[in-house]
């Protein structure tokens, strides 16, 4: 696989708290020259990565209930409805975690599903956040996001305790089925490591590594 080929995989992500517009539009260069899947951010730099990437390949990308989960879903929609006004083609969400802890899937599917109505056109990924899950409890969250109708299942925000393996990726490109996406993110710093990710099963790799993945 060719740089340019890799790049397409790639949401060139920065979700640092106190990245400046500077940085923000930096990111947005990067990604349209390469030409990256997405830009992801947070919700309050939708608005300029949208304004930053029009005309180009490259979709603005928005996090929503990040990095925890743990807000209402009226608050989730809500978060979402805003970015997608703002011009975001695709949402990441943070899983209820809690509810998936008290195996309560039921909550966990309809929190996915408030979300995926609020999307309208925008492709809905949907966190699991894997390191904080078991196996069973991994199966059961993907299930609940492709059962909600969500686009992709994800593995991890990056912001907790670990990210991304090569075995949850299997084990949730397993569980989904070959049509449903598999992003897998957190912990993804070169390029063999993003293939190894892609060979597991991912269909999309979010990265704050992403120049230096398809540079080498």
């Amino acid at each position: 696989m060719n740089a340019r080929e890799l790049a397409k995989y790639i949401d060139h992500t920065l979700l640092k708290p106190e990245a400046s517009a500077e940085q923000i539009r930096k990111i947005c260069d990067e990604a349209k020259t390469w030409h990256f899947a997405s830009v992801c951010v947070n919700p309050s730099r939708i608005a300029l990565v949208a304004e930053e990437l029009k005309g180009s390949d490259v979709t603005p990308c928005c996090v929503v209930g990040f990095p925890l989960g743990a807000i209402p879903s009226e608050s989730k929609a809500a978060e979402t409805a805003v970015a997608v006004k703002n011009g975001a083609g695709e949402i990441d969400m943070v899983i209820n975690l809690g509810a998936a802890k008290d195996g309560d899937w039921a909550l966990v599917e309809s929190d996915i599903a408030a979300v995926k109505a609020a999307c309208g056109p925008a492709k809905l990924k949907v966190i699991i956040e894997t390191c904080l899950l078991t196996d069973d409890e991994k199966v059961k969250a993907c299930l609940a996001a492709k059962s909600a109708g969500a686009d992709f299942v994800k593995t991890s925000t990056g912001f907790s305790k670990a990210g991304a393996t090569v075995e949850d990726v299997r084990l949730m490109r397993k569980t989904v089925g070959p049509d449903m996406g598999v992003k897998a993110a957190g912990g993804v710093h070169n390029k063999a490591e993003a293939l190894a990710m892609i060979e597991a099963g991912a269909t999309r790799i979010g990265a704050s590594s992403g120049i230096a993945i398809v540079s080498e």
